[in-house]
């Protein structure tokens, strides 16, 4: 597929676990997608649509069913061109905080502002529910870490050697990163 409309913004919308499970195999192609683009999301070649397929249907949909996870999805017209997920499943002295996980956009969607949309999002919500804390890791030096820097993380440290490259062998590094937010005055249980 092409480029996709440029002039209007994609709506970000909260998938449940039935419109995720409505939704699989446009998740599982976007996810490919970007594993094959090089993205270090957990992955590692040779990496078929089937597990990409099944990494939301075994992981992710008993995770948004039972509460545990939000998953944050950018629409351009229907079809899915990004996704952040936010992760409230933290032990009990740790329910200020929130884990961002698995922020992702399309190869041929990027440099539209959908990531930054993606993670306003999840921070607005994760304010909503009372957290105060957001943390998530990034490969050491890839372009995220430059946005969520402009966004106001912060970096906690460095971890060499944390994961395997997608391609090859090659270790990676991953930054820590953290961003304290402002209590919601709203909170949604």
């Amino acid at each position: 597929m092409g480029q996709t409309n440029r002039t209007t913004p994609p709506r970000i919308i909260t998938l449940d676990a039935d419109a995720l499970a409505d939704r699989l195999e446009a998740l599982g192609a976007m996810l490919h997608a970007c594993v094959h683009d090089g993205a270090s999301i957990g992955f590692i070649e040779p990496f078929p649509i089937s597990e990409a397929v099944a990494f939301w249907r075994d992981r992710i949909i008993p995770a948004v069913a039972g509460g545990k996870r939000t998953l944050f999805v950018a629409l351009d017209d229907d079809r899915v061109v990004g996704t952040v997920q936010l992760d409230i499943d933290t032990m009990p002295n740790q329910a200020h905080r929130g884990d961002i996980s698995k922020l992702m956009v399309h190869p041929d969607c990027r440099r539209r502002g959908i990531a930054r949309l993606l993670m306003q999002a999840a921070e607005r919500r994760a304010g909503e529910l009372g957290r105060s804390l957001l943390t998530l890791d990034t490969r050491t030096g890839d372009s995220a870490e430059t946005l969520y820097a402009s966004l106001g993380f912060e970096t906690a440290g460095v971890i060499p050697q944390f994961a395997r490259d997608p391609f090859s062998e090659k270790l990676s590094a991953t930054t820590v990163m953290y961003k304290r937010l402002p209590i919601s005055t709203s909170r949604a249980g």
